[in-house]
Formats: C-alpha cells, sequence, structure tokens
C-alpha cells in the first residue's frame, strides 16, 4: 500500500514538474487547496479497501510535504509578485 501511494505521489510529482515555472509558482501560493483537492480526489478513487484507502492516505501525505518543500525551496507568485524561495527562479 505504501507503494502504490509512492506511485500515485510520483505521478503527481510529474505532472508538477512539467509545468512551466510561472504556472508552477502561482499553484504553490495554493498549496493547502492542492494538499485538500489531491487528497479527496484520491480517496474518492481508491474508496473501498483498506489498502485503497491508506495508500491515498499515504499519497495525501506525501503530496503536503512535497508542496511544503516545493513552497519552500522555490517559492510563490503571489498577485504580480514574487516570492522567492531558497532558490531564486528566472520567472
Amino acid at each position: 500500500m505504501f507503494e502504490t501511494g509512492l506511485a500515485i505521489f510520483l505521478g503527481l510529482v510529474f505532472i508538477f514538474a512539467k509545468l512551466r515555472r510561472r504556472t508552477m509558482l502561482r499553484l504553490l501560493r495554493y498549496d493547502m487547496a492542492i494538499d485538500v483537492a489531491v487528497t479527496i480526489l484520491v480517496l474518492a478513487v481508491h474508496w473501498g479497501t483498506f489498502s485503497g484507502v491508506m495508500a491515498a492516505t499515504f499519497a495525501g501525505l506525501l503530496c503536503s510535504l512535497g508542496t511544503s518543500a516545493a513552497k519552500k525551496a522555490f517559492g510563490y507568485i503571489e498577485g504580480h509578485h514574487y516570492h522567492p524561495g531558497l532558490l531564486r527562479l528566472e520567472v
């Protein structure tokens, strides 16, 4: 079940990595909304078995850790202002 949660999370990471930098930084402003939406979506998809719910919960947890780490590392865009993180991206 942890492997399934990790696979779900890696799929989300690869989708997020394909976004343009500006789009990624704008989405990172709403990190809590992303975490809640992903967790609810994967719980709805994997509902029905204990292992499915545990995999979805683990994927939601990893998503929360990933968006928090990305926001601290890269920052976020609010309106037209870029709030840089530890690594400043050229946007």
